[in-house]
């Protein structure tokens, strides 16, 4: 039986057009409620398109081993329209390997082990204001803080958060994933207009830096030497672009993933008890090196548990390039494909109690490496992978050596999942000096 003749899976495509689109960005349960009623993959439709969701590590190794062969990367109209057509995330085939590889330059471990300091001096400087300030919101603090580090090490600039650049860039990422109305009062509007304006600002910089003697030691400085096989570089045009992604990338779900290791830690002391005592065992004024990190393997576990229970991304789009079969259905060319991480990681058969908080889990590793995907996989993984890993442990470090956060009473901790999940009520903590 040839793939067009297969049944497509059950589900619902609900109103006219416009499908299920609001239930699913208005529910953070949408697709485990529709996976219990119609199983691992079914069918609805998204922002006009009719879209398979898909779970589960098989079903993720078919989606991701089958790149430019059955899929192609896609993104909702939003998020198309306001990352650019020259962006890495929209890239495909060999024009995407080969900037890929351009752009990886400035994870290498080289260069990650030249970022640590600077890391370290800005987590530092704003753990020491937080312990001024006390109580505190912290979730807009941490978007403020890893702005500032995607900024200082991407681009160079000095306390990001608090620029032209930073509060445009909010504007921006707020309308990553809406409805693409491009009215002047909609989510989607206001970011394409900050869009145009960020571009001019990362224009700037690029020149300036392309006309200095000192090129820098920052990514953008990498970038600018760079080039491809062919020893062609990247225009201003592209590399406007790529830091666009890679300032979203190094500042949006890295402050989810990084709430949330606050959140889970302080509410689970004994596994804070834990890490502390891994951070003693290795002494807690030992200086911090690429080697050093790779010596606390609770630290990793746990941080592996909290990518795994709340994933910064919560799935990956693909456009269906050509009909083909997955476990006896059909899955249509032209459909999209949403494969779901969040579900994924909360399979009873790979994980045993998943809904709980248990980073022992990872003593022995994953069973498969497609039922563990916080970075997705492929020849499309997270390219910033590893930077993200780093500037996690040097954030948890900082604050496992030196201080106190405690969850204040009377706040909503239900997690809000767009753009990325944060707790509703943005994370209010009491933030003192840890005194063993």
């Amino acid at each position: 039986m040839t793939a067009s003749n297969l049944p497509l899976p059950p589900g619902d495509f609900g109103l006219p057009l416009i499908g299920d689109t609001l239930n699913f960005f208005r529910d953070p349960n949408y697709g485990q409620k529709q996976h219990e009623k119609y199983g691992p993959i079914f069918k609805t439709r998204l922002l006009g398109s009719p879209t398979l969701f898909v779970k589960g590590a098989d079903a993720n190794q078919f989606v991701l081993t089958n790149d430019n062969k059955y899929f192609a990367i896609s993104w909702p109209p939003s998020t198309k329209a306001l990352l650019g057509n020259l962006s890495l995330a929209l890239q495909t085939g060999g024009e995407h390997q080969n900037r890929r590889k351009l752009l990886a330059q400035a994870f290498m471990p080289r260069a990650l082990s030249g970022y640590i300091d600077t890391v370290e001096a800005i987590t530092h400087s704003y753990a020491q204001r937080w312990v001024q300030t006390q109580n505190l919101t912290w979730y807009p603090e941490l978007r403020n803080y890893t702005f500032d580090v995607a900024c200082k090490l991407l681009v160079g600039l000095d306390q990001g958060a608090q620029t032209e650049l930073g509060h445009l860039f909010e504007t921006w990422c707020a309308g990553l994933f809406s409805i693409p109305l491009a009215l002047p009062w909609t989510r989607f509007g206001q970011a394409k207009q900050a869009r145009k304006q960020v571009l001019v600002l990362l224009e700037e910089i690029i020149r300036q830096r392309q006309q200095s003697p000192d090129v820098g030691n920052d990514a953008l400085s990498l970038l600018i030497q760079a080039k491809d096989d062919n020893g062609q570089g990247l225009t201003i045009d592209e590399l406007k672009d790529q830091v666009l992604l890679l300032l979203f990338a190094g500042h949006e779900t890295l402050t989810s993933a990084i709430a949330s290791f606050c959140l889970l830690v302080a509410q689970h002391p004994h596994v804070l008890e834990a890490l502390r005592a891994e951070q003693v065992s290795i002494g807690v004024h030992t200086p911090m090196t690429l080697d050093v990190l790779r010596q606390m393997p609770y630290l990793e576990q746990v941080l592996q548990e909290v990518l795994r229970l709340i994933p910064p991304v919560g799935g990956g789009f693909r456009k269906v390039l050509k009909t083909c079969e997955f476990n006896g259905y059909r899955i249509p060319e032209g459909w999209t494909v949403l494969y779901e991480i969040n579900q994924t990681h909360l399979n009873s058969d790979d994980y045993e109690t998943p809904a709980d908080f248990r980073p022992e889990r990872f003593a022995k590793g994953v069973r498969s490496k497609y039922s563990y995907v916080p970075f997705g996989g492929g020849i499309r993984e997270c390219l910033g992978k590893e930077f993200a890993r780093l500037e996690m442990k040097l954030f948890a470090v900082e604050l496992l050596r030196n201080y106190q956060w405690d969850l204040l009473p009377d706040q909503d901790l239900s997690m809000v999942i767009v753009p990325t999940p944060h707790p509703r009520d943005n994370l209010k903590v009491r933030f003192q000096t840890y005194a063993p």
